[in-house]
């Protein structure tokens, strides 16, 4: 028996009584499989595995150096200063009376007693008075950050508060821990998790992914950050000498230059000095 020619255009053969539609000339193998991603996407360039750098934004934190100049950062933090003098130095002596207050609120304990209460309660009060304003002095180098300048109000308005809490906990049982194993550890410690309560402010993150945050940034920056901490240090021992009037103007200066490295070093986004 004889067949009909295969039918290249894959119609119909009336003539064909087997339905030999052309089937062996179609080029099944000539669609290379795997060249077209699934979905008909393009297919990316992008390494498998890899992931494009965190935008600029706090969305996400850079994990290797980037560019960062000390002066440009004390410079960024004066301007800043100098443009919101007013306020920072009323934020600062408002929390000096608030502390001065609790503390000495706090002398009045007996200490001696052997009361749990008695000598529990003023620490945790100034344990918690402690975070309270390290997260509003935060608050407001965030703001500077972002283009708005703080009023004294705006310092008070605390974000992710529980979290602020938590992660002061672990960070003083760490360094605590540090500090106890011949301080050379604790002062590691303090270092790599100099940038925790930014994170968990400015990014909303836990505690756990804020100290985590924290570390992988200054790990990666250590000659940048270990440069602006010594700096940092010096300029608030001679703010201090300085009959403590200069801490009121040391203080939100290194601050702000601290922050501004964290959003650089970071890949956020830092508004113009001025």
């Amino acid at each position: 028996m004889t067949y009909p020619p295969n039918n290249p255009g894959g119609t119909p053969n009336p003539e064909d009584p087997y339905g030999n539609q052309g089937y062996g000339n179609q080029s099944y193998g000539n669609q290379p499989y795997g060249n077209q991603p699934y979905g008909g996407q393009p297919q990316s360039d992008q390494p498998y595995g890899q992931y494009p750098p965190p935008p600029a934004a706090p969305g996400g934190y850079a994990t290797g150096p980037a560019d960062f100049d000390l002066g440009t950062a004390l410079s960024y933090g004066w301007n800043k200063f100098k443009a919101n003098a007013g306020t920072w130095i009323g934020i600062s002596l408002i929390a000096f009376i608030i502390v001065a207050v609790i503390d000495s609120a706090a002398r009045g304990f007996d200490y001696e007693s052997t009361s749990v209460t008695s000598n529990i309660i003023p620490g945790l009060v100034s344990g918690i008075l402690s975070v309270l304003v390290q997260a509003a002095f935060t608050r407001g180098a965030l703001d500077e950050l972002d283009g708005r300048k703080p009023g004294i109000g705006d310092f008070f308005k605390w974000n992710n508060l529980g979290n602020v809490f938590i992660a002061a906990i672990l960070v003083w049982v760490i360094t605590t821990i540090g500090y106890i194993l011949l301080i050379i550890p604790g002062l590691i410690a303090t270092f790599l998790l100099w940038y925790t309560f930014a994170f968990v402010i400015d990014r909303n993150l836990s505690a756990v992914d804020g100290l985590k945050a924290s570390f992988n940034l200054t790990s990666k920056n250590v000659g940048s950050l270990l440069l602006l901490a010594v700096v940092v240090i010096v300029l608030n021992i001679v703010g201090a000498i300085l009959c403590g009037v200069g801490l009121l103007v040391s203080a939100p200066v290194t601050l702000i230059a601290s922050t501004y490295a964290y959003r650089t070093l970071s890949g956020g986004a830092v508004s113009p000095a001025q």
